[in-house]
């Protein structure tokens, strides 16, 4: 500020490009444009590659989703929590009561929120699966 004189105020510059780019890019978006029609002095964005979505070498395929697939998953945890099985990365079976507790009454919680949607089958699946992880949390409790 030292090159101005006293009393006026300094000049102020505006990028004015900006605003232009933004105008282009706006009305390129409306007409539809899958790629936008982004201005000359834009990049154009790099094509995705397709191997990216593909799995790793030794990723294993995953079975579909399904309400079976998510209520084993969480018993296997609860198994694991109580010491019944051992962890597959560390091998240690180690009780965790209050994680087993929680994956119990999680399971509880989508037993009580799917009632009435289940088909037969899997309703009973739900309780016999609840009932032995009940039996089990009350057989690992400490001596």
């Amino acid at each position: 500020m030292e090159d101005q004189p006293q009393g006026e105020k300094p000049k102020i510059i505006i990028d004015e490009d900006w605003k232009t780019q933004v105008q282009a890019e706006k009305e390129a978006a409306k007409s539809g444009s899958p790629d936008g029609d982004a201005p000359a002095d834009t990049p154009a964005a790099e094509p995705v590659d397709a191997a990216a979505d593909q799995p790793f070498p030794d990723d294993p395929e995953m079975p579909p989703a399904s309400f079976e697939m998510l209520i084993t998953g969480l018993a296997t945890e609860a198994m694991m929590a109580l010491g019944q099985i051992p962890h597959p990365v560390t091998g240690e079976a180690k009780p965790r009561r209050n994680q087993a507790k929680y994956l119990i009454d999680t399971i509880g919680v989508l037993q009580d929120k799917t009632k009435g949607n289940l088909a037969p089958e899997e309703a009973e699946a739900v309780e016999g699966l609840l009932h032995q992880l009940r039996m089990a949390f009350v057989h690992s409790a400490p001596s």
